[in-house]
C-alpha cells in the first residue's frame, strides 16, 4: 500500500505542478480551444482521482470498520495484496490531510453553486423588472430570446433549463443582421457546451486552493478557453469577418482594441478571428485528446494494480 500511496502523490503532484505550466506556455491551445479544455479537465481529474484513492486506501489502512467495508467483496488473497493491516503515522497524517481537503473542496463546490443560485436569481428579477416586450421587427427563429432596453450593446445568456439568451436594445440598433447571428450563435455556443458548469468548478477550486498551480490556472484558461471555443462555433457559422466585427461592434464603448489588461482577452479575440491560426490536423486532434483521456486512468491502475496481480 505504502507504494501505492507514493505513487498516486508522485503523480497528482505532477499533474498539479509541472505540466500545468508547460500548458500555458504552448501555443496549440489557441489553435484547438475544445481539445485544450478537455486536456484541462482530464488533468483536474487526474489529480482528484489520485486523493480520493489515496484516502480510499488510507482509510482503509488507518480505520478497520473502512477496510471492512471496501474490501468485503473482494477475496482474501486481494485484501492481503495491499497490507492493510499496519499503518505507518505518515499515512494517518497523509489520510486526515486528504480528508480534510476533500471536506474543503465540497464546501467550496457547495458555496460556488449557492452563489451562483443567488446571482441568477437576482439576475432574473432584474431582467422582470427591465425587459420590455419583444419589438415587432425582432427577425424570428432565434430560439428563446429576451430583449433589455438599454443604450449600450451587449449580449450574454443566462444558464437554465432552458438557457436564456439575452440582447440589449443597442446592440438590435448597431449590429447588422449577420452580425447579430454571429454574437447568438457565440452565445449559443456557450450554452450547448454547458460552459457555466466548467467556469463554476474551476471558480471552485481556485477558490478553495489558489496555492496549486494546476487550479489557478485551470480557473484563468477556462475563462479565455470558453471565449476562444464560443467564437469558433459563430465563425463557422457566419464567418471571421462577421464575427470579428460584431465584437468589435459589441464591445467598441469598453475599449475593445485598448492595451488594459481588462480588456486584452477581446483584442486577443479580435487579432485572433481576423487572423485566424494554422489548427491542428485530424489525426493529431484524436491523438491529442485520445491521450488526454488516457491520463486518469494512471490512478485507477495504480490503485487496483495490487488487487489485480492477487487474483488468480
Amino acid at each position: 500500500m505504502t507504494y501505492c500511496l507514493l505513487l498516486l502523490s508522485v503523480v497528482a503532484v505532477t499533474a498539479a505542478v509541472p505540466v500545468p505550466r508547460l500548458l500555458t506556455r504552448a501555443k496549440w491551445p489557441e489553435r484547438e480551444p475544445v481539445v485544450a479544455l478537455w486536456v484541462w479537465q482530464c488533468l483536474v481529474a487526474t489529480v482528484l482521482l489520485c486523493c480520493l484513492t489515496a484516502l480510499a486506501l488510507g482509510a482503509a489502512a488507518v480505520f478497520g470498520t473502512v477496510r471492512a467495508q471496501l474490501f468485503a467483496p473482494a477475496p482474501p488473497a486481494v485484501t492481503a495484496a495491499y497490507d492493510l493491516s499496519h499503518a505507518s503515522p505518515w499515512t494517518t497524517v497523509l489520510t486526515v490531510l486528504l480528508a480534510c481537503g476533500a471536506a474543503w473542496t465540497t464546501a467550496m463546490l457547495a458555496r460556488e453553486l449557492a452563489e451562483a443560485r443567488r446571482r441568477r436569481a437576482g439576475a432574473l428579477a432584474h431582467l422582470r423588472d427591465r425587459a420590455p416586450d419583444l419589438p415587432a421587427g425582432l427577425p424570428q427563429g432565434r430560439g428563446p430570446l429576451l430583449v433589455l432596453e438599454e443604450e449600450y450593446p451587449d449580449a450574454w445568456w443566462m444558464p437554465g433549463s432552458p438557457p436564456q439568451l439575452i440582447v440589449t436594445t443597442g446592440a438590435l440598433r448597431r449590429l447588422t443582421d449577420h452580425q447579430l447571428d454571429a454574437v447568438l450563435t457565440h452565445e449559443r455556443g456557450h450554452a450547448r457546451a454547458r460552459h457555466d458548469w466548467l467556469l463554476h468548478l474551476s471558480a471552485a477550486l481556485a477558490a478553495g486552493f489558489p496555492r496549486v498551480p494546476l487550479f489557478a490556472h485551470f480557473c484563468e484558461q477556462t475563462h479565455r478557453l470558453v471565449e476562444l471555443s464560443a467564437d469558433d462555433t459563430a465563425s463557422r457559422r457566419c464567418g471571421h469577418l462577421t464575427t470579428a466585427l460584431a465584437l468589435i461592434e459589441l464591445n467598441q464603448h469598453r475599449g475593445v482594441l485598448s492595451c488594459s489588461s481588462s480588456h486584452r482577452l477581446l483584442g486577443e479575440r479580435v487579432d485572433r478571428l481576423l487572423e485566424p491560426p494554422p489548427r491542428l490536423g485530424r489525426r493529431h486532434r484524436a491523438l491529442t485528446t485520445a491521450a488526454a483521456s488516457l491520463v486518469p486512468l494512471v490512478p485507477l491502475l495504480i490503485t487496483f494494480a495490487p488487487g489485480l496481480t492477487a487474483l488468480p
